[in-house]
């Protein structure tokens, strides 16, 4: 969900992977480093702020939240400039800073490792649990669903919502349990709408793998399974998670062409869902990260999201959870995003349920996540996906988290040794919800 404050604005044609770290990504942050920087007083913030307008860095967290740290994107050429810049806001910063990474393309390359071996070499069609190992293309992460369904036949099938832009499929698995798909309340996830949060697809797969994997043997998941029909979604902007792996490492929204006048491509479509649409927290142009698009709506994967979701909110089952999964941050966050004064009508059973979810979550590792609505607890964001399942679809439980990558220091480029353990906790918080949902 983090943004980058300065857009990179480029034009690409689809391109086929042929390698798993971009080579584009390791030539052009050679020698980048990330930094974090604390923010301090109001009065320090602000100038942290103006400095990183000034010196146009991009930042990977918001650099508006004080008493807290900014990330800071910092290119080789502009080293000597930015530690000049931070003596003068103030001159003890400079030996508060903490690298998070001291060359951001050698993490890159790191990060990719065991990526170029093919799925099905290693795997032969069979789902097991060496696939949360490493990161893997999107070929592989679309070969994985088949898997997942020829591996568990009686309770799971792939199925999709709609396409992107560049017409790729948006792809899922729905798992259900004994009285067959479609009969229960659904239970909606996503992952990946932000195209660099690789570690979201991840742990939307282990859920996944984890509830099919058990259900045979766990009375507990198989009472979920058999309660809910699911329908997980890794990759839901297919378009920016392929450049992600072809082009930029650090992509963020989708691959829609520029509106007239521009020459920046994508919006973001976590500020594209049309309800409470543009009424802050977004941005009207086309080269920012958060980019809402000229028009509520106007993406292709919103309107195929959006008519997935309220399809199954529609019907005679209805629907019970939605869940946008994002990094980083370590927060568990439901409605309002668009408005801070704004409350849930269930705001009292969001809380207990946002608080339920943390303290399971914390159990296996120990990681602390805050909780709230969206707006109150980390930055106002209208036109969000969170926001639209509530206020619109109507959809009683809808939340959003930010998963690992700040106490680790590593942000968007996690390790594949954070995996397992990411999808782990994240899947103890979710059977917390499905045991207490009412």
């Amino acid at each position: 969900m983090y943004l980058l404050s300065a857009a990179v604005c480029a034009a690409a044609a689809l391109t086929t992977l042929t390698f798993a770290a971009p080579a584009q990504s390791t030539g052009q942050y050679a020698g980048t480093k990330i930094i974090r920087v604390p923010t301090g007083s109001q009065e320090q913030t602000d100038k942290l702020a103006s400095l990183i307008t000034t010196l146009g860095v991009p930042t990977w967290t918001s650099a508006r939240v004080p008493h807290s740290h900014v990330d800071v994107q910092v290119s080789k050429d502009r080293l000597d400039s930015f530690h000049k810049a931070l003596k003068e806001v103030s001159p003890y910063l400079d030996s508060q800073l903490i690298t998070m990474h001291d060359d951001l393309a050698v993490s890159i390359a790191k990060e990719a490792e065991g990526m170029n071996s093919p799925y099905r070499d290693a795997f032969a069609g069979l789902a097991n649990e060496a696939w949360f190992n490493s990161y893997h293309t999107y070929a592989d992460h679309l070969q994985f669903l088949k898997d997942l369904a020829t591996t568990f036949p009686n309770n799971a099938k792939v199925v999709t919502s709609g396409t992107s832009y560049e017409g790729r499929t948006i792809t899922g698995i729905n798992i259900y349990g004994s009285s067959g798909s479609g009969t229960k309340p659904a239970v909606i996830f996503h992952g990946t709408v932000h195209a660099r949060e690789w570690i979201g697809t991840l742990v939307t797969e282990q859920i996944a793998y984890s509830l099919l994997s058990n259900y045979t043997t766990s009375s507990t998941i198989k009472s979920y399974v058999d309660k809910y029909d699911f329908y997980i979604f890794p990759i839901v902007n297919p378009d920016g998670f392929a450049y992600t792996q072809s082009s930029d490492r650090l992509w963020r929204k989708n691959r829609q062409p520029p509106p007239s006048g521009s020459t920046c491509y994508g919006r973001d479509i976590n500020r594209n869902w049309a309800w409470q649409w543009g009424t802050g927290g977004s941005s009207t142009s086309p080269c920012a990260e958060d980019y809402r698009g000229a028009s509520a709506g106007d993406s292709p994967e919103f309107k195929a999201l959006s008519a997935f979701l309220n399809a199954r909110a529609n019907s005679a089952a209805g629907a019970k959870l939605y869940i946008d999964f994002h990094a980083y941050g370590l927060y568990f966050m439901g409605p309002y995003g668009y408005s801070c004064t704004a409350n849930a009508a269930d705001k009292t059973e969001h809380t207990k349920m946002e608080q339920g979810f943390a303290a399971a979550f914390k159990a296996p590792y120990g990681k602390t996540l805050k909780t709230g609505p969206i707006c109150q607890t980390i930055y106002q964001a209208s036109g969000s996906s969170v926001d639209y399942a509530y206020g619109y679809s109507k959809i009683k439980y809808s939340f959003t988290p930010e998963l690992r990558g700040a106490s680790s220091g590593n942000g968007f480029v996690l390790p594949p040794a954070e995996i397992r353990p990411s999808g782990i906790e994240a899947y103890e918080g979710v059977k917390y919800l499905l045991a207490n949902m009412v």
